[in-house]
């Protein structure tokens, strides 16, 4: 009489190996890509785990945990991307997901609508509509549209609300070119690599490195 191996399980799952678990393995390969919390936020899978601590994939929209079948299906999906679908990576995602933690940090920052860009100009919200959009055509201003109201960062802007003249030269080239406003935002108020390390938006505030910047914004417009 055979003697049954401890490490299988009696389901056909190795007991404590992922590769046996088709949902263990997703979430661990899609944790290791920093995509679990992403994909709970954005409304499209979400992990939980029972009290015995096992992995499941629940479809947000229905309730419904995923079965083996309808798992293998979407890590097959997920999988496509290269020529080696084992270490494959699901590039779009990881981009959407990396966008939406740009996105986050970005509104985290101080930024003014129409209303409160008016009080700290002391103008009317009629008035201060008119002088942003202007600003925004003649593309000496960055304003980036959301579903709930128009955002203008507040970095570009002086303590009189009014945009800062030394931004211009970057922020110029920038939106001439059709540059998404959210991806101009980040370049502008996060490390670069085309300046070494500096923050464009404060590189523009000092004349020793203002000329420099503004050569990297017209070299990251030209690229598209």
């Amino acid at each position: 009489m055979d003697t049954p191996d401890p490490s299988v399980d009696p389901t056909g799952d190795p007991a404590g190996d992922p590769a046996g678990d088709p949902a263990e393995r997703m979430a661990q390969w899609l944790g290791s890509l920093g995509l679990v919390d992403y994909l709970a936020e954005a409304g499209m899978l979400r992990l939980e785990r029972g009290d015995d601590g096992r992995a499941r994939w629940v479809d947000p929209a229905t309730g419904d945990v995923l079965d083996a079948a309808r798992l293998g299906d979407l890590e097959r999906q997920l999988r496509q991307h290269g020529e080696e679908p084992v270490h494959a990576v699901p590039v779009p995602l990881v981009q959407a997901a990396h966008l939406a933690r740009v996105r986050r940090r970005l509104l985290d920052s101080e930024w003014c609508t129409y209303e409160t860009l008016a009080e700290r100009r002391s103008a009317s919200v009629e008035a201060t509509r008119f002088a942003v959009t202007r600003a925004v055509n003649e593309h000496r201003l960055l304003a980036v549209p959301t579903e709930l109201a128009l955002l203008v960062p507040a970095f570009q802007l002086d303590d009189a609300g009014e945009p800062r003249a030394d931004l211009a030269p970057l922020i110029e080239p920038l939106l001439a070119a059709g540059t998404d406003p959210w991806r101009v935002w980040g370049w502008l108020t996060q490390p670069a690599a085309l300046l070494g390390g500096q923050v464009p938006a404060e590189a523009a505030a000092d004349p020793e490195s203002a000329a420099i910047a503004a050569h990297a914004a017209r070299r990251l417009a030209a690229a598209g």
